[in-house]
């Protein structure tokens, strides 16, 4: 997967939109903005509504990207707005901290590969026995995905849970993860007894939510696991590794007057100068040992059966 995102990047890479989490946050403040006014609006005519898609409203592959926020009513609202200020404010430093680690072209990556995951999930459901013609959640699990992946780079980072109590942003990504996978259980359960007691539509709405968290999960997972290296847990990486450490164990030979260092180039020890300093190559097969002038310039000893 990561070659792949090679290969894309040095094809495509010159396409790819900088700062893009502003334009992110832009469509979730405008998903708001109709909350607001009148959500119906939305699932009348903006919603990821696959039968409306195949009778010609083909706007709506974009427009489900501004899914309305929910706020409260009555006293309620106020914390609701208080919230979705935190939310703007987290989604600016996650978007930018994962931009900035991974490259302007991934992150466009991660949000377009979220976007295609989420119509292919509501193109299952459609097709499915369950008919559902509505994908009743958008891309808001998108959005918080990137919590996960923030996490796993700022693991020690510091929020402040309820403006007081000082945790770790890891403990918090736990949490999060273990809340997402209940829904998604929960979910599943809901509308499975929604659609044996007959009522297809509360199920699709069930379905369509744990298909929605799945996919934001996914999405990261492939992400998370495209940006590994696997070079570390490579059997010959590791036996690499560890010949070395027993290399460097050994200490080497003892030499004249008592050195316990010589390159096996110019034959120096560090009784011929004390600044020199001495590594084990461990690329070389045997036990070699090289000063600092010569340890990046020497050639391999390979020994051939």
């Amino acid at each position: 997967m990561n070659q792949i995102l090679s290969k894309l990047e040095r094809k495509f890479g010159r396409f790819a939109i900088p700062d893009l989490i502003k334009y992110v946050v832009a469509l979730y403040c405008a998903g708001a903005v109709i909350g607001l006014l009148n959500e119906e609006f939305y699932y009348r005519y903006l919603s990821l509504n696959m039968e409306a898609i195949f009778h010609g409203q083909v706007w709506r592959l974009f427009t489900f990207l501004i899914e309305p926020y929910g706020f409260s009513k009555g006293m309620g609202f106020l914390i609701s707005m208080i919230f979705f200020f935190f939310q703007v404010n987290l989604f600016f430093l996650f978007g930018r901290s994962l931009e900035q680690a991974w490259g302007t072209f991934r992150f466009n990556m991660y949000f377009f590969s979220g976007y295609l995951l989420n119509i292919i999930a509501a193109l299952i459901l459609y097709f499915s026995p369950l008919h559902a013609t509505q994908y009743y959640s958008g891309f808001q699990y998108i959005y918080w995905s990137m919590f996960f992946a923030f996490a796993l780079l700022n693991p020690n980072m510091e929020f402040l849970l309820y403006m007081v109590l000082p945790i770790k942003v890891k403990w918090l990504a736990i949490l999060d993860a273990a809340y997402m996978i209940y829904q998604i259980v929960s979910s599943f359960y809901s509308g499975i007894r929604y659609w044996f007691a007959g009522y297809a539509d509360y199920a699709s709405v069930y379905f369509s939510i744990a298909a929605a968290i799945i996919v934001a999960l996914a999405n990261f997972l492939i992400y998370f696991f495209a940006t590994r290296n696997y070079k570390r847990i490579n059997p010959k990486e590791v036996h690499r590794r560890r010949e070395f450490r027993r290399k460097v164990a050994q200490g080497g030979n003892t030499y004249a007057n008592g050195a316990r260092h010589r390159c096996a180039i110019c034959g120096r020890t560090e009784l011929d100068d004390y600044n020199l300093d001495f590594r084990f190559c461990s690329k070389c097969d045997g036990n070699y040992e090289y000063c600092s002038d010569h340890l990046f310039t020497h050639q391999h000893v390979k020994k051939f059966m």
